[in-house]
């Protein structure tokens, strides 16, 4: 952070108090909002004659805060309005500038920006400029009225072309489905009497009128008849387009009514405005109209920033239009490296599967390596960047990422288990090695028996294999293998033992040997009767592994077998059970959605 010598001791500690708060948790914004105001009131307010150290540091934390949050449109005109006390026009311009580059369709900002180089500037060209480069901006939006009456009042100022260029202006805004279009179409027809019929309507249209009107008049457009018809012509015209324009505005007002919140904020929005845009965004498509579409995209993309649905949406949808990939590119760029949390990995894998189609592949892997840098030992993006490699280098190079991983320290024992299974995976079904990927699960299993990824993949690929018709039995035998190891040395939580176990049962009811009964019955007494006849269990439970001491200590410590009894609990109100459901993987006596916390084997 800068120098703040120049600051009172008050001032400079509660600056430096704050922005280490920032610095602590980057995503609070209610602190950085408390810095943000602070730096408001240094030296009493900011001018040209602040000190040098003030005017730095005041830049410095409103260049991160929109870094930060660049769709606070408030804030942006904050900015620019210190600037222009500091340093004048051309350094508020450019914030201005930065403003409608980072949220180029806020209404707000572009009129406050219109209106400051109305006030600054006296090039009208530049300024009629600005307002097109707003209009195609804003212009659709359907609360654009204030910027629109900002635009008609500017030339309404220039006394030699006001009343030409106003017309123009409306004659464009009749066609906009907006809240106040009625008023506009007023006014348009007001002038219209007024205006050269060349004014009124395209050429073509003109041309085609007038064809017609002196083939039915019977003569030329010399005749004051024929303005007068083609007028009326094209005033009817006119009220074609008001009523079909009023028809449009009908049908979004359904949707509009519902946006209560149609700016950004880190707060999160209710249900119902989520719903709301969905059935927005789906009326829109299917009006198929593609500026319109992709003008109410890039508003939802404000109002819901965060969420990474829209922007999904938003990328699969420009896609399937003809020639889009640069602004296909944009939406991924903008999505993930400025608004969805890191949290939210699809759609930097999505963007990444993109620039690999578009043959960029080493910005594909970049895409990969940000996000580890980022969250280290990410599984699902470990395992994305892995087959990356396998198909742009082959297997090998996909088994090199998954050793980088396994020889990283810091990488976690669960996410090393996942890809020590991953790694067996593509042996299995990529280089066709059953053998291999066997030897690669049976070598790693005593490293990993905590980790439930790990057995369940280890299951799934032997219960997947082909029974060897020289060895019928030996599937059976490796299958009831593994659950002996997850049942009596695993450390798995009893909700995955018993799915795995249950999984395993089915198997030897539908293709097990003839002597599977007893191993059946014994394994559902086990798995499926009460906690007191689980010999398995209460054997690991025990300090010297025998089930006969968890018993005796459970009978002594609570006169009952099968729970035990804290009193503290039990004064506080606690339940003695739920100690025991929770360590048979449930919230309650059914489960929390009333079954077990299923592994799924389909």
């Amino acid at each position: 952070m800068a120098d703040l010598n120049g600051l009172h001791d008050d001032e400079y500690f509660s600056l430096k108090e704050l922005n280490t708060a920032v610095l602590e948790d980057i995503d609070n914004f209610e602190v950085w909002e408390k810095l943000v105001r602070a730096t408001e009131t240094l030296d009493g307010g900011l001018n040209r004659n602040s000190s040098p150290n003030t005017i730095h540091a005041t830049r410095e934390i409103y260049n991160r805060f929109l870094a930060k949050f660049p769709l606070f449109f408030g804030y942006w005109k904050k900015y620019a309005d210190l600037e222009f006390s500091i340093a004048g026009t051309e350094s508020a311009d450019l914030i201005y500038e930065r403003g409608v580059a980072s949220i180029s369709n806020s209404v707000d900002l572009w009129q406050n920006y219109c209106n400051f180089k109305v006030e600054t500037c006296h090039d009208v060209n530049v300024i009629r400029e600005l307002f097109e480069r707003g209009a195609l901006c804003v212009g659709l939006d359907f609360l654009s009225h204030p910027f629109w009456d900002k635009y008609i009042e500017f030339e309404e100022r220039q006394e030699e072309t006001a009343t030409t260029n106003v017309f123009r202006i409306l004659n464009r805004v009749i066609h906009i489905p907006m809240h106040q279009y009625a008023r506009y179409f007023e006014r348009f027809r007001q002038m219209s009497p007024f205006q050269p019929i060349s004014e009124l309507f395209e050429s073509e249209i003109i041309d085609q009128f007038r064809g017609d009107v002196e083939t039915e008049l019977g003569t030329d457009s010399s005749n004051p008849e024929v303005d007068r018809t083609m007028r009326t012509r094209l005033d009817n015209l006119h009220l074609e387009i008001f009523h079909r324009t009023q028809t449009e505005t009908t049908k979004r007002w359904t949707y509009e009514q519902e946006i209560k919140r149609p700016y950004f904020h880190v707060e999160e929005l209710d249900e119902a405005q989520l719903v709301n845009w969905r059935k927005y965004l789906d009326f829109e498509e299917v009006e198929g109209v593609f500026q319109r579409t992709s003008f109410l995209y890039e508003r939802c993309v404000v109002a819901c920033a965060y969420y990474e649905e829209f922007w999904l949406r938003y990328a699969r949808w420009m896609y399937a239009q003809p020639d889009r990939e640069e602004e296909v590119r944009n939406i991924y760029i903008r999505a993930s490296c400025i608004y969805c949390p890191i949290s939210r990995v699809s759609i930097r894998l999505t963007w990444a599967m993109f620039e690999e189609m578009t043959g960029r592949v080493s910005v594909a892997n970049g895409i990969h390596e940000a996000m580890l840098e980022a969250v280290p030992g990410h599984l699902e993006t470990i395992v994305s960047r892995a087959h990356l490699h396998r198909r742009q280098g082959g297997l090998d190079d996909a088994i090199k990422i998954f050793k980088e991983v396994l020889d990283d320290p810091q990488c976690s024992i669960t996410t090393k288990g996942r890809v020590v299974a991953e790694w067996a995976r593509l042996l299995w079904k990529y280089k066709g090695k059953p053998d291999e990927a066997r030897q690669v699960f049976s070598k790693n299993a005593h490293w990993y028996m905590g980790v439930g990824g790990f057995w369940i993949s280890y299951f799934k690929f032997e219960l997947a294999q082909q029974p060897d018709p020289k060895q019928s039995d030996s599937q059976y035998k490796r299958l009831r293998q593994i659950v002996d190891d997850v049942r009596k040395k695993g450390q798995l939580p009893p909700s995955i033992v018993k799915d795995i176990t249950h999984t395993y049962m089915e198997y030897l009811i539908e293709e097990g040997p003839s002597s599977i009964a007893k191993e059946y019955m014994e394994l559902d007494c086990e798995v499926n009767g009460p906690f007191s006849i689980n010999i398995t269990h209460k054997a690991k439970l025990a300090t010297d592994g025998k089930p006969e001491t968890t018993h005796r200590r459970m009978v002594l410590e609570n006169g009952h077998p099968g729970v035990e009894v804290n009193e503290a609990q039990l004064r506080k109100g606690e339940s003695p059970y739920t100690k025991y459901y929770l360590q048979q993987g449930e919230q309650g006596p059914t489960g929390s959605n009333g079954q077990s916390a299923a592994m799924r084997f389909s």
